[in-house]
């Protein structure tokens, strides 16, 4: 890196303080967390896919693709489950908890059950979502002092400090149009780091002709998940659209962080859009960098000198590049291969992923804080002092995030495996409880209740004790376990139940429906097909 590549970083970091600044007019609770319910649907799109890729899809997707035992193509298996969420959620979960104008979506869990579920789930969410997110700093902030020097704390505090000033300033609308600008950036970076790989391995026919051929399988039916003690069982068909499936319509229609966006949209016909144009667009978003990841890797094996600078960043030989040593693979190609200038954007490419989960999560988490739990014994705050709260809120748990990054080391696996992990023991029980609070009226929150503690002891259960349960299930296995402990409790011990806001389905959704189903058929045979592209 020369003085060409600091100045680039130096401009991308003032800018997104410039973006908070812009934005910085916020007069209530609904300005701040949900952009005055006025945003369109190519900025949420955006926004929506931008915090789902991230950095992490950037740096550790390629690893996995291009070098982890056992990766390759598979990965595009996770963008099974996607266009089926999406339709399922546009009929069924999303148009009720939008018609119900709430902030935090946890809020509609009181108005079904009471507020004790909604405050289990709240906890829940600001536990998982704060320490997967400090994984995530913990990474790039590794990369960065792999790549350009800087110390690991100090990687922290830039990524840190700079994200929660603007999310302090701007709120949501400055996250969902930071997000934007993010996201494009990423792309950039996908693309460019793509060109210039095939270029050094000579060209696309001598990639073709070099790549392991293993790693191009994509779709294979034989497993199921459940003999993976080995790692030999895992990212097979089945599980991965059943428990992608689960994990999606839990992650898009429950998670703040992304229930939030849909929220801040300015009317159904809008999360209509957002809907389908993220079912559609992130499958070639996904193939565009696992084709990045295994050219990377094929060029690894390839040039001798890749795998030298790879094994003197960690010291160690390329042989036991497994985890989350396998994730500086993208970054040391930038800094190896790509000329100044370049190298600057890449780097602000990582840099602007990271802070797009960050700016993300401590707004999500700031809402949901202050919606659940300190409006609880404040119920008359005013719309000034709401804003203010809010904005210290976001202080704090961005904090909290950087806290959990300095520990996040710990933790075997690629990062993002380990991101995911967390999310999947949490978000089966979690999807449970608003299928049993939207499609019930048997259920009451003492039933409820139960059921989630069951669910999540469960999923941590077979983290520990059986490794032999590939993790994809723990999305369809917890979620499923709550609804019938649930259910049975709530049969079994009589309480007065809610009804709640009432369910809302939308019609109106048809069309969109069958394109994300037939998006789904052919996203599976286009996989299918992959390895006769490369003979």
């Amino acid at each position: 890196m020369n003085y060409i590549d600091y100045i680039i970083i130096a401009v991308y970091l003032i800018s997104f303080l410039g973006i908070g600044y812009l934005f910085k007019e916020n007069k209530d609770s609904k300005d701040y967390f949900l952009g005055g319910r006025s945003m369109r649907w190519f900025p949420l799109s955006l926004s929506t896919m931008a915090t789902q890729l991230s950095a992490i899809s950037f740096i550790s997707a390629p690893a996995f693709v291009g070098l982890k035992e056992g990766g390759g193509l598979q990965w595009l298996t996770y963008e099974f489950g996607v266009p089926l969420a999406m339709a399922f959620l546009l009929i069924t979960i999303i148009p009720t908890l939008y018609k119900s104008g709430i902030i935090s979506v946890y809020e509609y869990l009181e108005n079904r059950f009471d507020a004790s579920s909604r405050l289990l789930i709240s906890l829940v969410f600001q536990i998982s979502r704060s320490v997967a997110t400090g994984v995530m700093v913990y990474t790039m902030a590794l990369i960065l002092q792999a790549t350009i020097g800087i110390d690991f704390w100090i990687s922290v505090l830039i990524i840190g400090i700079i994200t929660m000033i603007y999310s302090f300033q701007g709120g949501m609308k400055a996250v969902i149009w930071g997000d934007v600008i993010q996201m494009c950036i990423l792309f950039f970076g996908i693309v460019i780091c793509l060109i210039y790989g095939i270029s050094e391995l000579g060209g696309f026919e001598n990639f073709i002709t070099n790549v392991d051929k293993d790693r191009l399988t994509t779709v294979d039916f034989s497993k199921w998940g459940f003999n993976n003690a080995n790692k030999n069982d895992e990212f097979g068909f089945w599980p991965m659209v059943i428990g992608g499936f689960f994990l999606y319509a839990s992650y898009y229609g429950t998670d703040q962080t992304q229930s939030q966006r849909l929220l801040s949209a300015e009317g159904m016909p809008t999360i209509k859009k957002l809907l389908l144009a993220n079912g559609v667009f992130r499958f070639p978003i996904t193939l565009t960098y696992c084709l990045m990841g295994l050219v990377l890797g094929t060029l690894l094996v390839q040039d001798i000198s890749f795998q030298e600078l790879m094994e003197t960043v960690y010291q160690t030989n390329i042989s036991s590049l497994e985890g989350k040593k396998a994730d500086l693979m993208v970054p040391v190609f930038i800094i190896k291969y790509l000329p100044n200038g370049i190298i600057g954007i890449l780097i602000v490419a990582i840099m602007s992923a990271a802070m797009s989960s960050l700016s993300s999560t401590v707004n999500s988490l700031s809402a949901v804080t202050l919606e659940d739990f300190v409006k609880r014994f404040m119920p008359n705050l005013s719309d000034i002092n709401y804003v203010k709260y809010s904005r210290f809120l976001s202080i704090f748990w961005g904090l909290v995030c950087l806290f959990f990054a300095f520990f996040a080391g710990s933790i075997e696996g690629t990062v993002i495996e380990v991101i995911n992990k967390i999310s999947s023991i949490f978000y089966g029980p979690i999807l449970a409880a608003f299928l049993l609070a939207v499609l019930t009226k048997k259920t009451h929150a003492l039933g409820v209740n139960i059921g989630i503690v069951i669910g999540v002891v469960f999923n941590i259960y077979l983290w520990l004790y059986v490794p032999q349960v590939f993790w994809f299930w723990w999305n369809a296995i917890g979620c499923l376990l709550t609804i019938i402990v649930a259910y049975t409790v709530s049969l079994i011990v009589k309480q007065e139940t809610k009804k709640g806001l009432g369910v809302t389905f939308y019609k109106a959704g048809k069309r969109e429906v069958i394109i994300l189903l037939c998006y789904f058929i052919l996203i599976v045979v286009f996989s299918i097909s992959i390895p006769s592209f490369f003979n």
